[in-house]
């Protein structure tokens, strides 16, 4: 299907339906369904994999390269805050309200849209690879993660999160640390024992201060931050092991593996990742697909927040319709435009590659 506007139509008739089903992060399986029994009345061939269900171009071709649409449909639960039914999703005023319609509902209904826009053309230039996943809100290992090894080869990525349009052609990495001094314990009065607290200070003092020798075109330096400590259990007993936590929110001019090799040459402090998982992204700005987004009047910047970008080891451009200013937020709402203009700019920005 080839027609915009019916497009359009049937994306916020979707999107309606998708708002009026709860989906929570790993309870995602009817929104699912929904999209899978969508994409086939639509002639589409689907995959799934949990909640996760993916697609490829009617057409597809092994000698070509493949381009990844992808966007997510699990939400955060409703703040307290709401003064409307969150999954009552009603149109006024031109804002389409309902939990999840902002983030990402707008844009998962666009990039469909843009996939079946080109799903039956023949002849084009890339492979066109959708996947509409689940656990994003909370970088769960059953969503995008878990089915990259099925998509196969793909050359880059539009991944669809809320940017009024504009491109994020880069995305900080996030690694959470926890550090342990180790002292030895005594008697405070006797001046007995190794003071743990002590021993962690220089290291919790080099990550104020420490400046990487590379900083990021878009972000500048990486940022680390310690934000959590935890010592002794009584006053007059010197402690015998210090724990902290460093926040490291990691730019593009480096791999995560790069930076805690780095910390760890610099700390006497055991140094432990939670995750290495979430990694800096980005895509050179000379890249074709932002070329074509700045020659229709898009800006690119650096995006402080972390999507299933940071799961892709391709280059990736984050951009879709709706503002990320909205998101999380009581009454949530995407204007009905926007996703109109989302669809058209996608389809705009693709056709000058495809």
């Amino acid at each position: 299907m080839t027609d915009i506007k019916a497009l359009f139509q049937q994306a916020v008739e979707l999107l309606q339906q998708l708002i009026s089903i709860p989906s929570f992060s790993k309870e995602e399986d009817r929104t699912a369904d929904v999209i899978e029994l969508f994409l086939q009345k639509h002639g589409v061939e689907t995959h799934r994999k949990l909640n996760n269900i993916w697609a490829w171009n009617k057409h597809f071709d092994p000698a070509k390269a493949t381009i990844l649409l992808n966007s997510h449909h699990d939400t955060v639960k409703p703040n307290s805050g709401y003064t409307r039914d969150p999954y009552d999703a009603k149109i006024e005023d031109g804002k389409l309200y309902g939990l999840g319609s902002n983030d990402a509902g707008g844009c998962l209904v666009s990039l469909i849209s843009v996939f079946l826009y080109f799903h039956e053309q023949q002849n084009l230039k890339y492979n066109f690879c959708l996947a509409t996943t689940a656990e994003e809100e909370i970088s769960g290992v059953n969503g995008l993660e878990l089915i990259i090894p099925e998509l196969g080869q793909l050359d880059f990525g539009i991944v669809g999160e809320p940017t009024l349009m504009q491109l994020a052609i880069a995305e900080r990495g996030l690694m959470v640390l926890d550090c342990t001094s180790h002292g030895k314990a005594g008697h405070a009065a006797r001046e007995e024992g190794e003071n743990a607290i002590y021993k962690a200070l220089p290291d919790i003092e080099w990550f104020r201060t420490y400046k990487f020798p590379k900083e990021s075109e878009v972000f500048g330096p990486i940022k680390m931050s310690v934000t959590i400590i935890n010592a002794g259990s009584q006053h007059n007993v010197v402690p015998a092991s210090c724990v902290f936590t460093v926040d490291v929110r990691v730019t593009d001019a480096y791999r995560n593996e790069e930076v805690l090799e780095i910390i760890r040459q610099h700390v006497s402090c055991d140094v432990k990742p939670r995750s290495i998982r979430l990694k800096p992204s980005s895509i050179d700005k000379n890249h074709p697909i932002v070329q074509a987004g700045i020659t229709l009047g898009r800006t690119t910047y650096g995006s402080p927040t972390t999507s299933d970008q940071s799961l892709l080891d391709i280059q990736s451009i984050k951009v879709g319709p709706g503002d990320s200013a909205r998101s999380h937020t009581a009454d949530e709402f995407v204007y009905v435009d926007e996703i109109r203009e989302g669809i058209e700019l996608y389809v705009k920005m693709l056709e000058q590659l495809v």
